[in-house]
This record gives C-alpha cells, sequence and structure tokens, in this order.
C-alpha cells in the first residue's frame, strides 16, 4: 500500500467505488450520479487547496481515496476504499501514513454506526469514540459515531 497524489483518472475508478450498494448501505452515503460527483471533486476536493487528498494504491492499482479538510473550525478526516479491498488492513495502513501527513490534531472522523469494519479502522489508529449523533440520509435515521484522535 502506498498513497500518492490524485491523477485524473483515478476520479472513474473512484465514481465506480461510490456506486456499490454494499458499500453505500455501509457508509450509509447515497451514491452521486456522474454530474454530482464531478462537481463534488471539482469544487469541494480538488478545488480547495485546504484540502489534503490522496489515492491509495495497492499493488499499483486504485484502491481508494483519504482526505482530510476542515469545516467549521473541526479538522476532519475520510476515506473509501474499494469493496475488493476490504478486509486486508489496507484502510488502516493508508489512515495510518496519511496521519503522517496531516499532523493537525485534534482530527475527527464520523462514521456510521453500523460500520464495525470502519470503526476498527479508527480504533486501530488511535481514534476514540467522542459521542453519537443521529443522521438522516434519504429520509433515514442512521446512528453515526464522531471519533477523535487527539
Amino acid at each position: 500500500m502506498r498513497l500518492r497524489d490524485i491523477e485524473p483518472d483515478d476520479l472513474s475508478v473512484f465514481y465506480e467505488h461510490q456506486l456499490d450498494p454494499d458499500a453505500t448501505r455501509m457508509a450509509a452515503f447515497p451514491p452521486r450520479d456522474r454530474a454530482a460527483f464531478d462537481a463534488h471533486w471539482a469544487t469541494n476536493i480538488l478545488g480547495n487547496p485546504a484540502t489534503t487528498k490522496q489515492t491509495i494504491l495497492v499493488d499499483g492499482a486504485v484502491a481508494g481515496n483519504i482526505g482530510s479538510w476542515s469545516e467549521d473550525g473541526v479538522r476532519l478526516v475520510g476515506y473509501w476504499i474499494g469493496k475488493e479491498h476490504w478486509g486486508k488492513g489496507v484502510a488502516t495502513k493508508a489512515l495510518t501514513a496519511f496521519l503522517q501527513l496531516v499532523t493537525e490534531r485534534p482530527v475527527h472522523a464520523h462514521v456510521a454506526g453500523h460500520n464495525v469494519g470502519s470503526i476498527r479502522v479508527l480504533e486501530k489508529c488511535g481514534f476514540t469514540i467522542e459521542h453519537e449523533e443521529r443522521v438522516d440520509p434519504d429520509d433515514t435515521q442512521v446512528a453515526e459515531l464522531v471519533l477523535v484522535l487527539r
């Protein structure tokens, strides 16, 4: 596993990852259509110089992405791993490496309460559960945990 800067061709892989029904269910985040996906990445991620973002590679192939941004004065981190790489330690290795690039603390992560794998990744990297929130994506109540690395 290694991290590198995002390249334009990576976006097609990221787009496909976020279309996977198992992944969207796990993340409790609805997929975007291509136009909305491209607009979000162009404006909020690639177009935001304050966002640190990286492509996650496994054996040279794009396995996902990881990023950190500030929202309402809070430093956040998030990642999306392609389903074919789940359960192989990729997210833990990527987050560990990424936290060497993003040294600002505290760092917060929001994760669906049922996403046990992602909670485990965050805890292995030193995050602790701070509190639970209720969110309402697509008119469904979801428990969301907020984890913090201090």
